[in-house]
């Protein structure tokens, strides 16, 4: 099987992001800090300070909850109901796709991964569970920004929502600004749509390195039987240098030496 593990590692830092950019991203689903609102008549919410999510709004209250102002009074809302913004409704439902979008990436792309550091005979494959993981990470990116920005922009208009008597809302702040989701959901869709990219760019290379395998006794025979066979061409060769010299056998001081006859020198 072919080795591979040194051709994935831009695949590796972007399922890395793509981890990072899910939690964040299902942080910012559930976080009721989306918008701030800062408001003047503080009967009901007496910090001065709402804040209103995709979900929820939430401030702390002497009147509602209790004079400490150590909890949170809340009340959730759906997009059932009429007074929810359309950039509200829009947010609930995709942020939720992003999250299962995220979830399914990770799935494939830790599928990918396996097969590249684990060995496959069937390359190909590979390349297509890293692109399915790079499209649903783009998806999931795109999921995110768009409410996100959607929302930012209500923030800079000073948008108002018409809440219920029942909320203990105004109808419209003195004035609004960003809450923590907006940035942590902008920094959770770069995150996702760079993961997405990585997973994208991955190329099989043109040849492979292949893994070594021990060399079979078969392998071993053959190739004693070789070193055999020179060995012998190499005596053949030395034999007949020396006859082409004359057949002379080795002297020592112009003596011929009996010690070393023909037959035992060669």
């Amino acid at each position: 099987m072919p080795y591979l593990a040194h051709t994935a590692n831009l695949q590796l830092a972007g399922f890395a992001f793509s981890v990072v950019g899910w939690i964040l991203s299902s942080i910012v689903t559930g976080l009721v800090q989306w918008r701030v609102w800062h408001v003047t008549n503080t009967t009901v919410i007496t910090s001065g300070t709402a804040w209103i999510g995709i979900w929820r709004t939430c401030f702390f209250s002497k009147v509602k909850v209790s004079s400490d102002l150590k909890t949170m009074y809340c009340q959730e809302f759906s997009t059932q109901q009429y007074f929810v913004p359309t950039e509200i409704y829009v947010a609930q439902g995709l942020m939720l796709v992003a999250v299962i979008l995220g979830l399914l990436a990770k799935i494939s792309t830790v599928y990918a991964l396996k097969n590249v550091y684990q060995g496959t005979p069937h390359e190909t494959l590979i390349v297509h569970w890293f692109t399915a993981g790079g499209v649903l990470n783009l998806g999931a990116g795109l999921c995110i920004l768009i409410p996100v920005a959607w929302n930012f922009h209500s923030v800079v208009q000073n948008t108002s929502i018409s809440f219920p008597a029942t909320f203990y809302m105004p109808s419209s702040p003195d004035s609004q600004e960003v809450g923590a989701a907006i940035p942590i959901g902008i920094v959770a869709a770069i995150l996702m749509i760079l993961s997405g990219s990585f997973l994208l760019s991955y190329k099989l290379p043109n040849q492979v390195d292949q893994k070594v395998h021990p060399v079979s006794q078969d392998d071993v025979a053959s190739s004693d039987g070789w070193s055999i066979s020179t060995r012998g061409t190499s005596r053949t060769r030395s034999f007949h240098s020396v006859q082409t010299t004359g057949d002379q056998i080795p002297q020592s001081n112009g003596r011929i030496n009996t010690a070393f006859e023909e037959d035992d020198y060669f």
